[in-house]
């Protein structure tokens, strides 16, 4: 047991030590003051993440046992739901998600991204998260969904509050659901997200021509455009936030990374292990169970530590360390399991799209100011980081 509490303003500022220590004082803790287990060893986690029969996420993958307690939403139709039933609503969306939709979104992301790195690097100084890593996945993702133009800052309240609602009794919480209520955030996504908004072609209309075979209903897919709208755009902003952070604090990286190009997707998923976007993931327990050796009672919150396993030493060599070359294979920070990010295909291609456009123009990146750090209850990173750019 630890007296500590992970959602303080100061944890979520600098979540590693307080995650370390955690991961370090035993395979689970219990924390009292979230009346929840907190697992941070990889072995731990993944146990966690792929036995959903043992840990299930039905009850919720935040803090609260939305079985018991309600929630401010429907459950999600891929998120808090377990197999068999967790496999229909996925199948949709690896479908649609197809390496062939890759291929074809490839060409739009280019566009955006030639047009938006020639406009930083001619300004030479920007900031490296409002400027490029969220302006790009904030375009370029309700774009390919095919959702309304006008009218898309909403899906930033709407985005905030989804996962800040994921702790609630909470100052962080409070604070974005009185903001997108008071614009009425909640209802501009929900309309939005109805097959009539979606433009024609886009992945929001193809997840709804699958509830015209009757694969799933129109309701279902409402809500898998919501959450893959609300899940999609915050974590990736959040995730290039990261690689452009490391690579700007380490030159010998951007170096490497500019000789061996094909190291860009490597270099995405070290970022990710090293500073996860989504740091936590919640399971409750089905009956009473062990975990590591920790005896665990039916009923019980459980709290993955993602951050804190991708640097476990008992899996990771210099753990703590950005490496663009390391071998990044079992790295969390896309989950594991029946719940793996069905939406990594768009995000790994975002940031190779990007990074290769930035290494193509530019030739060293600097910090200038103090980067600034995200305060949100279940997403780690950066809201400012300010650089400087040479141009090549």
């Amino acid at each position: 047991m630890l007296d500590v509490d992970p959602f303080a303003p100061e944890a979520l500022a600098d979540p590693v030590p307080l995650h370390t220590a955690l991961r370090e004082a035993a395979p689970a803790v219990w924390v009292p003051q979230r009346n929840a287990w907190f697992t941070g060893r990889d072995a731990e986690v993944r146990d966690v993440l792929t036995d959903w029969a043992r840990f299930s996420s039905a009850s919720g993958v935040g803090m609260t046992d939305i079985r018991r307690d309600g929630s401010w939403q429907k459950p999600s139709v891929i998120l808090e739901v377990d197999p068999p039933d967790h496999a229909v609503t996925r199948r949709v969306l690896s479908r649609i998600l197809s390496p062939r939709a890759m291929t074809q979104l490839r060409v739009d992301f280019q566009q955006f991204a030639d047009e938006l790195v020639d406009e930083l690097v001619a300004l030479r100084e920007f900031d490296a998260i409002t400027d490029l890593a969220f302006r790009f996945p904030f375009t370029v993702l309700p774009d390919a969904v095919g959702l309304p133009v006008d009218g898309r800052e909403h899906l930033v309240r709407y985005s905030t509050m989804y996962f800040n609602a994921r702790v609630p009794d909470t100052a962080l919480a409070a604070e974005s659901a009185a903001c997108a209520h008071a614009a009425g955030s909640l209802d501009w996504v929900a309309e939005s997200c109805r097959r009539e908004h979606l433009a024609p072609g886009g992945f929001g209309a193809r997840i709804y021509a699958a509830a015209d075979t009757g694969e799933i209903t129109d309701d279902t897919a409402a809500s898998l455009v919501r959450t893959f709208l609300g899940g999609g755009v915050d974590t990736t902003v959040l995730s290039l936030g990261a690689l452009i952070h490391q690579l700007a604090l380490a030159p010998d990286q951007w170096q490497l990374l500019d000789r061996q190009r094909d190291l860009v997707r490597n270099a995405f998923d070290e970022a990710l292990r090293l500073a996860p976007s989504v740091p936590f993931i919640g399971r409750t327990t089905t009956s009473d169970t062990d975990l590591g050796g920790v005896a665990i009672p039916a009923g019980s919150k459980v709290i993955a530590l993602v951050l804190a396993a991708n640097r476990d030493p008992r899996r990771w060599e210099r753990g703590d360390e950005f490496d663009v070359t390391r071998r990044t294979a079992g790295q969390l920070g896309f989950g594991l399991g029946p719940h793996f990010c069905v939406g990594h295909a768009v995000a790994r291609l975002e940031a190779e799209v990007v990074f290769t456009t930035l290494l193509d123009r530019i030739a060293t990146i600097e910090i200038v100011g103090d980067p600034v750090p995200e305060l949100n209850n279940w997403l780690h990173g950066l809201h400012h980081l300010p650089v400087r750019v040479t141009p090549r």
